[in-house]
């Protein structure tokens, strides 16, 4: 892994956030909070997993600070807007962290306390490699939802962000 991969992963983190929040703004607050037979239940329960694992807990791991103690499906913000607002904007910190990252932990681990206190130790570039991962996979999940509820979802895969960033201008 390289930085410069690490710099596209980044970026389609915060394109495709911006992308499925645009359909998200337009959904009813019933389809939004709904047991939709996600992992975390509703579409409001998964994003706010997205909140809490990406920006309360490994966040901080990377910048190497403590990550608070929270459990997975913590509801962090009910509010639909200020939910798709914070992970819109938490989005972007991932842009500036690699601005200043040490390439040099690529090759190192990243070591850290879980939720639950447990010491941990996993390859510092795996891990990161994870988050972004992990981001896109729920992603999925969520345009599922909306797809079997009849929304209209965009199309979120890479390729469409490379093509767009790829336009004349």
């Amino acid at each position: 892994m390289d930085l410069k991969t690490f710099e596209l992963l980044a970026r389609y983190n915060v394109w495709s956030t911006h992308k499925l929040n645009q359909v998200m703004k337009n959904i009813s607050n019933d389809d939004f909070n709904a047991n939709h037979g996600l992992y975390f239940k509703s579409i409001a329960g998964t994003l706010n997993h997205l909140l809490v694992g990406e920006h309360y807990l490994w966040f901080p791991r990377f910048l190497a600070k403590p990550s608070p103690v929270l459990k997975l499906n913590t509801i962090i913000e009910n509010d639909k807007d200020k939910l798709i607002s914070q992970l819109e904007d938490k989005a972007h910190n991932w842009i500036d962290f690699l601005k200043d990252v040490d390439v040099e932990k690529f090759k190192y681990d990243l070591q850290y306390k879980t939720s639950t206190g447990k010491d941990m130790k996993l390859p510092y570039a795996a891990t990161l490699l994870h988050v972004f991962n992990h981001g896109t996979h729920h992603r999925g999940q969520i345009t599922a939802a909306l797809t079997s509820m009849g929304y209209l979802c965009p199309e979120i895969d890479l390729v469409y962000m490379l093509i767009e960033e790829n336009q004349p201008t």
